[in-house]
């Protein structure tokens, strides 16, 4: 399936720039592709040369200029052509599916564990397919049936998600093997506040602090338990592995965070800790609206409730 005719379908709504699209298939629960740039810009090129969609410089006073794309009436076309062919089939491959092939060779305590953290996973991806729905999720309703059919696809996702969530339970009840509560194992110290009619969550420490990407689940869940879609992450909460970029640590847990479009500030009072990679990839992040770094909290929770 090439992103080209997906792009095509979007286009079809209306006139997009490329960051517009980039945002779209990656927020999408049930598009198959990325959304990265080399993607995006390559199918745009393509799309120009076959003449399926023209485009326009749009100059901005305080910003910089904007590429806007339009699709054409031979895109239309198009798309209606290749939204008439065969389709595919769904398909059913899991890496986790794969792992748990295996799993007999695990102790009840290692297979426990393999279960729990993917069930953790699927919660919060579910979690997060909620929030964006609940946030406005890109959805053309041009019509009542397109209204009706784009409901229908996000609802097929939830219910894949919550059909996969019932299935490892079951599983779990199948085997005997018995959830064990490991929420009291890391107690995290965490208050809620209002501000700008924004509920943020504050961590402010972890004992012992967050080793994991598992271990940050917790966060993501203090969030989901408040519907707060604001979170304020002190760094005595986390481990010093999350401030060396080598460990990876930081990448997965902020990548989670993403997932669940979870706009996070970190406190950091001792700036030792900014340096290297790390002061690189939070000065990456300032050209978002994702992820900042501040000195106080007061900071923290202006950013958090003006965004």
């Amino acid at each position: 399936m090439s992103i080209n005719y997906a792009i095509l379908g979007m286009l079809s709504t209306q006139s997009l720039t490329g960051y517009d699209l980039k945002k779209i298939i990656q927020d999408s629960p049930f598009m198959p592709w990325s959304g990265n740039n080399n993607q995006i810009y390559k199918a745009l090129v393509e799309l120009l040369e076959e003449g399926w969609v023209t485009n326009e410089v749009q100059h901005q006073d305080s910003a910089p200029s904007k590429k806007i794309y339009t699709i054409t009436e031979a895109g239309r076309e198009a798309l209606k052509a290749w939204v008439l062919s065969p389709p595919e089939l769904p398909e059913f491959k899991n890496t986790f599916l794969v792992r748990l092939a295996w799993a007999d060779a695990l102790g009840e305590d290692e297979l426990d564990a393999l279960l729990t953290g993917y069930e953790h996973e699927l919660y919060l991806q579910l979690a997060a397919e909620e929030e964006k729905l609940r946030r406005g999720e890109f959805s053309p309703r041009r019509t009542s049936r397109e209204a009706y059919l784009w409901d229908q696809i996000h609802g097929r996702v939830l219910e894949q998600y919550r059909s996969e969530l019932d299935w490892i339970r079951q599983l779990r009840e199948d085997l005997g093997i018995h959830s064990k509560d490991q929420k009291g194992e890391k107690p995290m110290k965490y208050h809620v506040v209002e501000n700008n009619n924004q509920t943020i969550v504050v961590v402010t420490s972890a004992e012992p602090p967050i080793t994991t990407g598992q271990d940050a689940i917790q966060l993501i869940e203090a969030c989901i338990e408040h519907n707060a879609g604001r979170l304020i992450v002190y760094a005595e909460a986390l481990s010093a592995d999350f401030f060396n970029l080598r460990t990876g640590l930081a990448g997965e847990i902020l990548q989670k965070f993403v997932n669940f479009s979870l706009r996070t500030a970190l406190v950091v009072t001792d700036g030792s800790l900014i340096k290297g990679r790390m002061k690189e990839l939070l000065a990456e992040s300032k050209r978002g609206n994702t992820l900042r770094v501040f000195a106080s909290q007061a900071e923290a929770e202006k950013w958090l409730a003006e965004s």
